[in-house]
């Protein structure tokens, strides 16, 4: 078969090109420390009560907003938010990055707003201190919902995107993702809510 081209001769065997991708990544990758489940496998615990979905989605004082931003034909400042936020997700997970090259969790919070011309403090911690405090059962898209891992201290912050579920940068060698307020680690975790997507844009 010499100069025969190398597709040409896998598939006289039967085989595909594919088939040597498989192959090349058949290595297992290192054990890694065990995480919070995602959204589609996640068992519901639901210790954080369940948002209200009926008149408080329906109020709003978006009619001051002029959709500045680019987020015009979005509903809400809220929704304009969480547009931004789910269309970064896979981005990589960078201490201190507030960029799509990467993004810690406060950064992502940080991105998404300014974004939309929403200044937010730049860390998780002064995030909770400044927002506008939303109890729990009133949590709309947008919102951003912050934890205590292993501190005493806000330390971590998600964006919520409703159905009890928000967007975040879980920490280093995770992307962007979703999960679930029912997680186990997350409801144990949770702290308080916030808003910023009320204010208007600088």
């Amino acid at each position: 078969m010499k100069g025969s081209d190398p597709i040409s001769v896998f598939r006289k065997w039967g085989l595909t090109p594919f088939l040597l991708l498989l192959t090349a990544c058949a290595s297992s990758p290192p054990p890694r420390a065990p995480e919070p489940p995602l959204i589609e496998s996640s068992p519901p615990v639901a210790s954080i009560p369940a948002p209200d979905t009926d008149a408080d989605d329906a109020d709003s004082d978006d009619e001051e907003w002029d959709g500045s931003g680019g987020a015009s034909s979005i509903r809400s400042r809220g929704d304009a938010v969480v547009a931004v936020a789910m269309s970064l997700r896979g981005a990589r997970y960078r201490y201190g990055g507030a960029t799509p090259e990467g993004f810690d969790c406060s950064g992502l919070v940080f991105y998404a707003h300014r974004q939309l011309g929403l200044e937010v403090p730049r860390t998780s911690r002064d995030q909770a201190d400044a927002a506008d405090s939303v109890k729990p059962r009133k949590l709309r898209r947008g919102d951003l919902v912050f934890f205590k891992i292993g501190s005493s201290r806000v330390n971590h912050v998600g964006i919520y995107i409703g159905k009890h579920r928000f967007v975040h940068a879980p920490g280093a060698g995770k992307p962007v993702t979703v999960n679930s307020l029912d997680d186990e680690f997350y409801s144990e975790t949770f702290s308080s809510a916030g808003r910023f997507w009320n204010r208007l844009p600088n």
